[in-house]
């Protein structure tokens, strides 16, 4: 695979990208972790995991939203369609907020791997027609939960006229794939800077700024081409003051970067399809 060598756009050599997660799973389903340690018996469903989870389309969403705006910086927020019929306010703030709105599928356990290719073309239509009319806004990009796509997923949604999809960490950087006469472009996910793991190992808050402040530096120093960081957090985890609060410092960090171009991710598409890069 070639990658584009032209630097960013403003000749910055490192792209940051902000993905917020803003997700929600189907009735009667609870996501798979939750701040309490003890699981519940088997068949038992648990009421506290979906409170916490519903938490970011409630709360966290909105706090993220200010930080965001104090430093005009435009995410990317991978927002399960389900969200359109459950909270439509919710949704329609982020388009408002200028924020790019990515489909993250109907919920987090209705994966792309787990349908037919009738199955997941009607949920791709189902979410790209759910996030449109809510909020307005055309629907351009693509990830899974847990990124996992079908062996069909890049080829129905370049057909369905998506520019990029998400569900990939097999690079550094972004590349195009050609299906017939249309090109869609896979932008990996990188997983260095997450706030999961303050929840899952109890790890500060704080390190997550830790985290990028070096991974930055080491990019700077060691890197001579274009890169890419991404800053994952997710509404429901790091919507809250504390997580909200050192996410900030992140964005201010980026912001005050000389060498860095904070884009969206269909910005970063948008930038490599001007460089035609060379399929895969």
């Amino acid at each position: 695979m070639n990658t584009p060598k032209p630097l960013w756009p403003g000749n910055k050599r490192i792209a940051v990208i902000f993905n917020v997660c803003l997700e929600a799973w189907s009735d009667g389903k609870a996501p798979g972790i939750s701040p309490m340690g003890n699981p519940l018996p088997q068949g038992v469903l648990d009421h506290t995991a979906i409170s916490w989870a519903a938490y970011g389309a409630t709360r966290g969403i909105y706090r993220l939203m200010e930080s965001f705006g104090r430093y005009n910086v435009k995410a990317s927020v991978m927002t399960s369609a389900i969200l359109a019929e459950r909270t439509p306010a919710a949704v329609k703030a982020v388009g408002d907020n200028g924020h790019e709105i990515v489909s993250h599928s109907y919920t987090m356990d209705v994966m792309p791997a787990m349908l037919n290719e009738a199955e997941e073309r009607a949920n791709i239509k189902r979410c790209t027609d759910l996030l449109q009319n809510v909020s307005g806004k055309a629907i351009k990009g693509w990830l899974s939960p847990r990124a996992t796509p079908s062996v069909n997923s890049s080829q129905l949604l370049s057909e369905a006229g998506f520019t990029w999809y998400g569900d990939t960490l097999a690079d550094d950087l972004p590349w195009v794939q050609t299906h017939g006469d249309r090109k869609i472009v896979a932008i990996p996910l990188s997983t260095d800077v997450n706030d999961m793991p303050s929840m899952k190992y109890g790890t500060p808050p704080r390190a997550m700024l830790d985290t990028f402040e070096e991974h930055l530096n080491i990019l700077l120093k060691h890197e001579s081409g274009p890169a890419i960081i991404d800053v994952t957090t997710h509404a429901h985890i790091f919507g809250r003051p504390r997580g909200a609060y050192y996410h900030e410092k992140i964005i201010e960090a980026a912001a005050h970067s000389g060498e860095v171009w904070i884009a969206t991710r269909l910005e970063v598409a948008q930038a490599v399809l001007a460089h035609q890069t060379t399929s895969r």
